[in-house]
């Protein structure tokens, strides 16, 4: 794994840890708000439905005390006081009921079917006996008792609280009560609320955390681009080392064979040349053998200067560009029938020594590829100066090639390769258009790098 997926890796990681253990926490303090907050609500409500309640039965007990005061203990006097109460309602589920003191119902606006039953024994649907909790609370003197009871409104049964007092002296128990479910509602609103403004910062932290993510990686993969731009600056800048170098180990070998090897050949041709003049007729076998050797030496003579120009033409550092491509086409092709021509357009200017080698063995290269390969009639070279920079272009009516198998191919199209690594190296362009009849090979070079290689 390289170095920069690692420090993402370290970057990463504990950040998705420190969110993951952020969102726990979170989660936890969201399911102990909800409890303290439901403890609190249902305390409220409790304490606030106690209040009611208390205000209701005083206020049921103001409206009998008239009757009650009287001190009259006949059935008239508390069928009118039943009926009083009975005509006391708070809202759709506000009502009075009134039992004896043994558990018989005397009064039930919303359950007639129960006056006159002993309730005493009935159950709700948590096993609880509500009947016998308030007769015990009314014997003590009132107070609240908790339990289920059918609700009106619902025609079901729902959680109650209730407050009852004792009528003593007409042996009588009185009471009312608020139903609490709409209590669960509002708990389970204020969860939800809760839960959703939960999810709500969840989804921020996510949200944040995919960013900060996002981020990491946008930075690791702008310091990998950023390497591998300097790396290929490096092997670039190798490259044209490299290209430099060779170029100048071949100047070296040109000019050692020019001077060096060529000159000791010549002399020893002139004094070949001279023994052979000073010999006698008469010595034929003589003269034979030294004219052979003369020949040879010729032959030799001819070989090291075709290598010294191969190696580097002096006509590219005398003369420039296209007089050495020229020289060049001439001595592939001038004692053969395949016909070619060399044409220069736009206004000629002084190009650098490393765009002019470049060109120059990039044109070597196409004409070997030609020669070899192409079994092409007619060559044609072109050198393009413009304002936009110079291009180079050699053409020719051979058999063609498939372009893009040759460049995917490993063991194939090692020359074109060659020919565009050395163009990157002066920030040119290598373009092929390949077809049978006819090969189009194009070679840019901008003017920006033509200048920015004249100040070197």
């Amino acid at each position: 794994m390289r170095l920069s997926h690692k420090v993402i890796l370290l970057a990463v990681l504990p950040l998705i840890a420190s969110v993951g253990l952020i969102a726990l926490a979170q989660r936890h303090q969201e399911e102990v708000l909800a409890q303290r907050q439901q403890a609190l609500v249902k305390s409220a409500f409790m304490d606030s439905a106690r209040g009611e309640l208390r205000h209701f039965v005083a206020l049921a007990l103001s409206t009998i005390s008239p009757l009650y005061n009287t001190g009259r203990n006949d059935d008239e006097i508390k069928k009118l006081a039943m009926a009083q109460l009975a005509t006391l309602n708070y809202g759709s589920d506000g009502y009075f009921f009134l039992y004896t003191d043994d558990g018989v119902n005397l009064m039930h606006p919303r359950q007639p079917e129960l006056v006159g039953q002993n309730l005493r024994r009935l159950r709700d649907e948590n096993g609880q006996y509500p009947i016998q909790m308030m007769m015990d609370k009314a014997r003590a003197g009132g107070g609240f008792v908790e339990y289920s009871w059918r609700k009106p409104s619902i025609e079901g049964a729902a959680p109650k609280i209730a407050y009852v007092t004792p009528l003593s002296r007409w042996n009588w128990w009185i009471g009312t009560g608020l139903y609490t479910d709409d209590t669960d509602k509002v708990l389970a609103q204020l969860d939800h609320e809760l839960a959703a403004s939960v999810n709500n910062t969840m989804r921020w932290i996510a949200g944040i955390t995919l960013a900060g993510v996002l981020v990491i990686f946008g930075v690791g993969l702008w310091f990998s681009i950023h390497e591998l731009r300097l790396a290929d600056a490096k092997l670039t800048l190798l490259a044209r080392q490299i290209v430099s170098s060779q170029e100048e180990e071949r100047a070296y070998l040109s000019r050692e064979l020019h001077d060096g090897t060529s000159q000791t050949l010549v002399s020893v041709k002139l004094l070949t040349e001279s023994a052979l003049d000073r010999l006698p007729p008469e010595s034929t076998a003589a003269r034979a053998a030294l004219s052979r050797a003369v020949n040879r030496l010729q032959e030799a003579l001819a070989e090291v200067r075709g290598m010294s120009h191969r190696l580097r033409p002096v006509m590219l550092d005398t003369l420039g560009l296209s007089a050495a491509l020229s020289q060049m086409a001439d001595e592939m092709w001038g004692h053969s029938s395949t016909r070619y021509s060399l044409r220069v357009e736009g206004e000629p200017r002084e190009l650098p020594d490393d765009i002019k080698t470049v060109l120059f063995r990039v044109c070597q290269e196409a004409l070997t590829n030609i020669q070899k390969h192409a079994g092409a009639s007619r060559i044609e070279m072109k050198l393009v100066y413009s304002a936009s920079g110079l291009e180079l272009k050699v053409q020719d009516n051979g058999r063609g090639f498939d372009t893009d198998f040759i460049l995917r191919h490993p063991s194939r199209g090692i020359g074109l390769r060659n020919m565009r690594e050395r163009l990157a190296s002066i920030d040119g362009q290598l373009s092929i258009q390949s077809r049978l009849g006819q090969t189009v090979l194009t070679a840019a070079v901008p003017d920006a790098a033509i200048d920015r290689f004249s100040r070197l």
